[in-house]
């Protein structure tokens, strides 16, 4: 979207009705008129973040990711923060301004404080891998400018990448191993990428020489980037992964913004897993006699009950396809989703439906067997990609047999669930529906990943599988896995737990394969935080849920429940209860 569509669009970005040209300007425009100069602004520095976004005016550049660069940015940061309660009057502002305007500065406060804490540039290579490829990548799969314009923005920005790779050279300092382990990883793939890949995306652009020579040339600067990291970034990759429990404290509340402090979370989700360790025994008991016809159940006490689920699950986990039929079969599953929701009123599907299911490209492996990768808001008619990651072909036999019993038949509905339907992509179809642009570009990871886990429950209670014990059990353990990974991501930054301990939490109470519990920990090292935000977003959902429907009685519409929850963007679910009750005043 060029920036003559922006301006346009703003006129729609407002909280009060604006009839004419030349009316006294609102406190509600004002703000929504310094966001739009501070968004320029930002587009213009970080060029990159404009093209996720869905920003086109500076695809052809990259950013400069110099020391003095990122120093003057976050000084830029701290101005904005104290200009704008002197620029914003805040209570003259209307509710929903009120809401954007505390959603801004909060995000203003978490950049300043990450920036202090947290030197991504010197202790995370993983941080330039966006750069090297994602910014081309983008460009190829989610513009929606004509191809011939994407490849030569493609073809520019390539030629800055031995830039991101020279600034790489001087920035990284001490990082953990595990971090260069995956920038290592990553910067494989992206070398595959320029080989072959990106021909791939270009279409019909493919032989355009000056697009060749440009991959060309930066796959011989990727290869010496390569031996960069290999010989003198991970001989001295001694930095410590753990961010501490002072900091952890102090991050949780910055990047949830959900209202629940890093201890509440832990007691929640230590209290949820007892229940939801019991609610799974019950189903693994009646479907003992179903999957063990000759063998008699274990023993009813603590380790008798996990020895049940275990052996129930690890039985009906070898329910699965072939490793290269993933893809397939994720994608036939969708229209019987998609049927179920419509015939039950889940809540209105997106029309279009601008999902695509795809192969995840191998730069963007590391530790997520799925993603969903969005329209950007800014480019809202841009496809939406649900990825799915085979298992590697440099796998062994032992390898790619657990990989597909963790991710059998009954999961892989679940987590189409999770991830598109009625998941991560409708709710961001919806997201992206909301004028505030503050909304839009400021979204709240909490919301959307809480909505998408527990959308997984609400389809199965509301017949989703037809009552199938098999798949209800597998949804519980997927959900459990959510439970723990909060417990988890406490335990990794908070105490002195090791690997071995926190594998075997994960395979004992979230009862994970060891393959999984392995690639579990890794990511819990990547970063900190971000595995609690599925299960706190997912019990503020739970509560709002159970609050309303017991004041509404039988009155509640599950649908229009539903679509009131997501109609305001993906904004902090502290907000969530508030916002959605002024909505159910209104019409479906």
């Amino acid at each position: 979207m060029k920036r003559a569509c922006i301006a346009a669009m703003i006129l729609f970005v407002t909280h009060s009705s604006v009839d004419s040209i030349g009316q006294p300007e609102t406190e509600d425009m004002k703000l929504e008129k310094h966001f739009k100069q501070y968004l320029d602004a930002e587009f213009k520095l970080h060029p990159l973040y404009a093209t996720h976004t869905g920003n086109h005016d500076h695809d052809d550049r990259l950013d400069d990711l110099s020391p003095q660069a990122r120093k003057a940015s976050i000084e830029r940061t701290r101005k904005t923060l104290a200009d704008l309660p002197r620029l914003i009057a805040y209570k003259k502002l209307t509710r929903p301004a009120q809401i954007d305007f505390e959603i801004w500065q909060h995000e203003l406060k978490k950049q300043i404080w990450l920036a202090e804490n947290t030197d991504r540039f010197a202790n995370d290579p993983r941080v330039y891998s966006d750069y090297i490829t994602g910014s081309v990548y983008a460009l190829l799969t989610q513009s929606t400018l004509p191809q011939p314009v994407n490849v030569r923005n493609a073809i520019a920005r390539m030629s800055q990448i031995p830039k991101i790779v020279a600034a790489a050279k001087v920035g990284i300092k001490n990082p953990p191993k595990v971090l260069t382990e995956v920038a290592l990883k990553q910067n494989r793939g992206a070398i595959a990428f320029y080989e072959k890949g990106i021909f791939d995306l270009a279409g019909a652009d493919a032989k355009n020489a000056d697009l060749r020579d440009a991959a060309k040339r930066l796959v011989v600067v990727l290869k010496d980037y390569q031996k960069f990291l290999e010989n003198d970034v991970l001989p001295r990759s001694t930095g410590d992964w753990r961010i501490g429990k002072k900091r952890f404290g102090e991050k949780m509340p910055l990047v949830l913004d959900a209202g629940v402090s890093a201890d509440e979370v832990l007691k929640e989700a230590e209290d949820e897993a007892t229940r939801v360790e019991n609610e799974m025994y019950v189903i693994a008991r009646q479907l003992w006699s179903q999957v063990f016809p000759k063998r008699t159940i274990p023993v009813d006490d603590a380790n008798g009950r996990r020895e049940t689920i275990r052996l129930v699950l690890d039985a009906t986990s070898k329910e699965h396809g072939k490793a290269d039929d993933l893809i397939k079969d994720a994608r036939a599953g969708v229209e019987r989703i998609k049927a179920f929701i419509k015939e039950k009123d889940i809540l209105r599907l997106p029309n279009p439906d601008r999902c695509q299911i795809i192969e995840m490209p191998e730069f963007q492996r590391g530790f997520s067997i799925a993603y969903l990768n969005p329209a950007p808001p800014l480019d809202a008619k841009a496809s939406s990609y649900y990825a799915i990651s085979p298992p590697p072909g440099s796998w062994d036999a032992r390898r790619v047999k657990s990989f597909m019993e963790e991710y059998n038949r009954h999961i892989l509905q679940i987590l189409t669930i999770h991830e598109a339907y009625p998941g991560h992509y409708v709710q961001l179809e919806y997201a992206n529906r909301h004028p505030s642009l503050i909304r839009k570009i400021l979204f709240s990871g909490v919301f959307a990943e809480g909505w998408a886990v527990y959308t997984e429950q609400v389809m199965l209670d509301e017949g989703y599988g037809k009552g199938d014990l098999k798949l209800r059990l597998h949804q519980l353990k997927w959900y459990m896995r959510t439970v723990c990974n909060a417990i988890l991501d406490y335990k990794m930054h908070c105490t002195n737990i090791t690997d071995e301990e926190a594998i075997r939490f994960l395979i004992l109470r979230a009862f994970q394969s060891e393959a999984e519990a392995i690639l579990k920990v890794l990511r819990a090292k990547q970063s900190s935080c971000q595995l609690s935000t599925y299960f706190v977003g997912r019990m503020a959902f739970q509560r709002l849920r159970r609050r309303l429907q017991r004041e509404l009685g039988e009155k509640f519409e599950l649908g229009r429940f539903h679509e009131a929850a997501l109609a305001h963007g993906s904004l902090p679910v502290k907000y969530l209860p508030e916002v959605t009750r002024a909505r159910l005043k209104l019409r479906r």
